[in-house]
Protein backbone atom coordinates (compact mmCIF):
# COMPACT_ATOMS: atom_id res chain seq x y z
CA UNK A 1 0.00 0.00 0.00
CA UNK A 2 1.57 3.31 -0.89
CA UNK A 3 1.53 6.16 1.54
CA UNK A 4 0.01 9.53 0.38
CA UNK A 5 -0.02 12.55 2.38
CA UNK A 6 -2.63 15.03 3.39
CA UNK A 7 -2.76 16.59 -0.25
CA UNK A 8 -3.31 13.22 -1.60
CA UNK A 9 0.21 13.39 -2.89
CA UNK A 10 2.47 9.92 -3.07
CA UNK A 11 4.67 10.49 -0.07
CA UNK A 12 8.45 9.76 -1.03
CA UNK A 13 10.46 8.23 1.85
CA UNK A 14 13.59 10.36 2.25
CA UNK A 15 16.09 7.09 0.60
CA UNK A 16 14.54 8.03 -2.65
CA UNK A 17 15.41 11.69 -2.30
CA UNK A 18 18.10 12.56 -4.68
CA UNK A 19 20.02 15.05 -2.49
CA UNK A 20 19.63 11.82 0.52
CA UNK A 21 21.65 9.92 -2.47
CA UNK A 22 24.42 11.94 -3.10
CA UNK A 23 25.22 12.71 0.18
CA UNK A 24 25.39 9.52 1.29
CA UNK A 25 27.65 8.65 -2.07
CA UNK A 26 30.26 10.76 -1.04
CA UNK A 27 29.69 9.96 2.69
CA UNK A 28 31.00 6.70 1.59
CA UNK A 29 34.35 8.54 -0.32
CA UNK A 30 34.81 10.44 2.85
CA UNK A 31 34.63 6.60 5.20
CA UNK A 32 37.04 5.56 2.32
CA UNK A 33 40.15 7.88 2.11
CA UNK A 34 39.72 7.91 6.03
CA UNK A 35 40.87 4.61 6.36
CA UNK A 36 44.05 5.52 4.42
CA UNK A 37 44.82 8.17 7.39
CA UNK A 38 47.87 7.17 10.12
CA UNK A 39 46.40 5.68 13.09
CA UNK A 40 47.52 8.81 14.90
CA UNK A 41 44.44 10.48 13.09
CA UNK A 42 42.13 7.45 14.31
CA UNK A 43 40.73 9.80 17.11
CA UNK A 44 40.75 13.19 15.68
CA UNK A 45 40.77 14.09 11.94
CA UNK A 46 39.63 10.66 11.05
CA UNK A 47 36.71 10.75 13.40
CA UNK A 48 35.73 14.28 12.12
CA UNK A 49 35.74 13.59 8.95
CA UNK A 50 33.32 10.89 9.38
CA UNK A 51 30.73 12.11 11.59
CA UNK A 52 30.46 15.62 9.62
CA UNK A 53 30.05 13.37 6.47
CA UNK A 54 27.60 11.45 8.58
CA UNK A 55 25.46 14.42 9.43
CA UNK A 56 24.92 15.42 6.34
CA UNK A 57 22.49 12.44 5.36
CA UNK A 58 21.54 11.97 9.08
CA UNK A 59 20.24 15.58 8.93
CA UNK A 60 18.18 15.16 5.56
CA UNK A 61 16.56 12.20 6.88
CA UNK A 62 15.49 13.45 10.39
CA UNK A 63 13.90 16.60 8.47
CA UNK A 64 12.08 14.50 6.24
CA UNK A 65 10.72 12.92 9.29
CA UNK A 66 9.19 16.12 10.40
CA UNK A 67 6.08 17.34 10.15
CA UNK A 68 6.24 20.89 9.39
CA UNK A 69 8.13 22.73 6.32
CA UNK A 70 10.17 24.95 9.09
CA UNK A 71 11.64 22.09 10.67
CA UNK A 72 12.03 20.49 7.19
CA UNK A 73 14.16 23.75 5.98
CA UNK A 74 15.69 24.11 9.56
CA UNK A 75 17.34 20.33 9.18
CA UNK A 76 18.50 20.94 5.61
CA UNK A 77 20.38 24.22 6.92
CA UNK A 78 21.94 21.98 9.39
CA UNK A 79 22.78 19.26 6.94
CA UNK A 80 24.38 22.26 4.33
CA UNK A 81 26.56 23.50 7.46
CA UNK A 82 27.70 19.96 8.10
CA UNK A 83 28.90 19.48 4.24
CA UNK A 84 30.72 22.57 4.58
CA UNK A 85 32.19 21.77 7.77
CA UNK A 86 33.15 18.24 5.82
CA UNK A 87 34.94 20.25 3.29
CA UNK A 88 36.96 22.13 5.79
CA UNK A 89 38.31 18.58 6.82
CA UNK A 90 38.86 18.23 3.56
CA UNK A 91 41.27 21.01 2.85
CA UNK A 92 43.00 20.09 6.18
CA UNK A 93 43.52 16.53 5.01
CA UNK A 94 44.85 17.99 1.96
CA UNK A 95 47.00 20.81 4.06
CA UNK A 96 48.42 17.40 6.26
CA UNK A 97 49.15 15.20 2.51
CA UNK A 98 47.06 12.76 2.70
CA UNK A 99 45.49 13.42 -0.23
CA UNK A 100 46.66 14.93 -3.18
CA UNK A 101 44.98 18.31 -4.86
CA UNK A 102 43.49 16.23 -8.09
CA UNK A 103 41.73 14.59 -4.95
CA UNK A 104 40.68 17.64 -3.04
CA UNK A 105 39.15 19.16 -6.41
CA UNK A 106 37.29 16.08 -7.30
CA UNK A 107 35.41 16.37 -3.73
CA UNK A 108 34.95 20.29 -3.84
CA UNK A 109 33.02 19.52 -7.15
CA UNK A 110 30.98 16.66 -5.16
CA UNK A 111 30.48 19.66 -2.51
CA UNK A 112 29.20 21.99 -4.93
CA UNK A 113 26.91 19.31 -6.46
CA UNK A 114 25.48 18.60 -3.38
CA UNK A 115 25.61 21.99 -2.33
CA UNK A 116 23.07 22.66 -4.81
CA UNK A 117 21.19 19.89 -3.88
CA UNK A 118 20.71 20.89 -0.88
CA UNK A 119 19.62 24.42 -1.93
CA UNK A 120 17.67 23.42 -4.56
CA UNK A 121 15.66 20.94 -1.37
CA UNK A 122 15.55 23.82 0.80
CA UNK A 123 14.18 26.29 -2.21
CA UNK A 124 11.42 23.23 -2.90
CA UNK A 125 10.68 23.09 1.01
CA UNK A 126 10.14 27.11 1.24
CA UNK A 127 8.16 26.91 -2.15
CA UNK A 128 5.97 24.10 -0.55
CA UNK A 129 5.82 26.07 3.05
CA UNK A 130 4.38 29.09 1.40
CA UNK A 131 1.73 27.51 -1.03
CA UNK A 132 0.35 25.45 2.15
CA UNK A 133 -0.06 28.67 4.04
CA UNK A 134 -1.99 30.37 1.37
CA UNK A 135 -4.21 27.72 0.18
Amino acid sequence: MEKKNNNGEKYQNFASLEVWKQARLFQYDMYTIAKSFPIEEKYNLTDQLIRSSRSITSNISEGHGRFHFKEQIRYCITSRGSLTETLNHLITVFDCSYITDKQLQDYREKYLHILKLINGYIAFLRKQKDNFVND
